[in-house]
């Protein structure tokens, strides 16, 4: 076979090892039925507009716009952001909704934290981003008592 196939034996593009057909990119895999997951997890990601949204919403990717890249890295820093302003509390993926100049992060915190150390953080959180990226940020938080699992795999 070609020194740069995959187990198949059968060269993809350029030489390029072919893609397996066991390849489950972006997908949980099933297991003994222990692992909890949530409803955006449970679903792969070919039912996003079926079963499952867009965790970001924003107008980069229609054709003739500009800053496709900018919105997936700021994208990725607010999430990370939003993972270490609560710690242990985010029950699920964020959403990312971006209207005019307005950020909107929508969230689903777990009651791991107290009240008032929610709005603080909320504050915090909104501030900085604020003026971080020179424009309002506005947290859409809501709290259930403990994450919510879809079903285990």
């Amino acid at each position: 076979p070609h020194p740069k196939s995959h187990s198949t034996g059968t060269p993809g593009p350029m030489g390029a090892p072919h893609p397996s057909p066991q390849a489950r990119a972006a997908r949980v895999r099933g297991g003994r039925g222990d692992k909890a997951v949530t409803y955006e997890m449970a679903h792969p990601p070919h039912y996003i507009g079926h079963r499952k949204g867009w965790l970001s919403l924003h107008t980069a990717h229609l054709d003739g716009e500009a800053g496709a890249a900018e919105r997936a890295v700021e994208d990725a820093f607010l999430r990370r952001f939003l993972a270490g302003t609560f710690p242990g509390a985010l029950a699920d993926a964020a959403v990312l909704k971006r209207r005019g100049n307005l950020v909107v992060l929508g969230a689903v915190l777990a009651r791991a934290l107290p009240p008032a150390k929610i709005y603080f953080l909320v504050g915090y959180a909104e501030t900085l981003l604020a003026h971080f990226y020179k424009c309002p940020v506005r947290l859409e938080l809501q709290t259930v008592p403990t994450k919510v699992i879809y079903k285990y795999l």
